[in-house]
């Protein structure tokens, strides 16, 4: 049966009257629900850290901002967008002593709960309310009249009125306008370290630079390997996304469609299912969960390491060239805009 689809006309703003929200942090979800709820009429604040550099952004923004503990103990409903890995000592230091019954603990992906670095009380509702794209789209999305799909879940529900505060927030962040879909913390969290590994990030960028080394290293220009492998992906994956692999199949030449059915399957084979298998078992059994904590309690080491590795990659330097010759592309320093918008 198919998953009910919750619209504009199944929440109703006026629920979050005389309540006050807040978010903490100020980074990328933090700053798109935060704009886009003040701006749906909701009261909102900011928590931040005493010596955060988002504190001074926030305020320019318009919001009353507060130290976390103070931002909790004014709530009534409150949204942690502190990255998972900080959640459980902000929660320790700052949230869990502020908590009181009724109030409510929203989160954007369901990482802490589920994987237990967070365990709230029973006596508070806890609820998700995740987008289905990273902040500055939401923002984006809200601001032109539109909406990204949105996920709704209900992990404690002991004022019986979760769902409606979830409902409330989606909709104030526009989500309804995209369509709000029910899922469990169980669920997101799982498909969505899964997508994030082995598709969306992952699975694409190993596919993009194994692509681009093998045409480079048979002597072709990597100009012509970045177009091939890169550039031109944008538009396959937007026809994808219009109108499915099908339609993306529909709008290409009979000689793509042939390599596309024949060639694609020995690519991607049953040995890269099996090593996605491999890891969606690891998602499932906590092991991913517990490597990426120790991961940053020893000071981000390896991912920093492995980060710097991938920017010196010859794609790099190479598209960085080829974007400047196309004035078409809309040039955005997310980069730098993630930083200013730092928790």
């Amino acid at each position: 049966m198919p998953a009910k689809i919750h619209t504009d006309k199944d929440a109703d703003l006026k629920f979050f009257k005389g309540k006050t929200l807040a978010v903490l942090g100020f980074g990328s979800q933090g700053h798109a629900h935060a704009l886009n709820l003040k701006e749906s009429g909701c009261n909102v604040i900011i928590g931040l850290y005493p010596k955060s550099k988002s504190r001074a952004v926030a305020a320019a923004q318009g919001f009353e901002v507060f130290d976390t503990a103070e931002a909790v103990r004014r709530a009534d409903v409150i949204m942690v967008a502190i990255p998972d890995t900080k959640q459980p000592a902000a929660y320790k230091a700052d949230i869990e002593p502020n908590l009181a019954p009724g109030k409510t603990l929203v989160f954007s992906h369901g990482f802490s709960i589920h994987y237990k670095t967070i365990v709230p009380p029973k006596n508070v509702n806890v609820i998700m309310v995740a987008p289905k794209g990273p902040g500055h789209i939401v923002r984006r999305q809200y601001t032109e009249g539109k909406g990204v799909p949105t996920l709704i879940a209900v992990y404690q529900n002991p004022g019986k009125d979760a769902k409606k505060i979830a409902l409330t927030w989606a909709k104030g962040i526009g989500g309804t306008r995209g369509g709000v879909l029910e899922t469990t913390f169980k669920e997101e969290t799982e498909t969505d370290l899964f997508g994030e590994q082995t598709v969306l990030c992952g699975g694409a960028s190993a596919l993009v630079q194994a692509g681009f080394e093998t045409l480079v290293e048979a002597g072709y220009s990597p100009e012509m390997a970045y177009f091939e492998c890169l550039h031109e992906l944008k538009l396959i994956v937007d026809l994808m996304n219009e109108s499915g692999i099908a339609g993306m199949r529909f709008s290409i030449s009979e000689t793509a469609k042939w390599g596309d059915v024949s060639v694609g399957p020995k690519i991607i084979d049953a040995s890269v299912k099996k090593r996605m298998k491999a890891a969606l078992k690891d998602i499932q059994s906590g092991k991913f969960a517990k490597e990426w904590v120790k991961e940053y309690e020893g000071g981000y080491k390896r991912y920093n390491a492995l980060l710097k590795e991938g920017e010196k990659h010859g794609i790099e330097k190479t598209g960085e060239r080829l974007r400047g010759l196309m004035p078409w592309i809309k040039k955005r320093n997310l980069k730098g805009t993630q930083a200013s918008y730092s928790n």
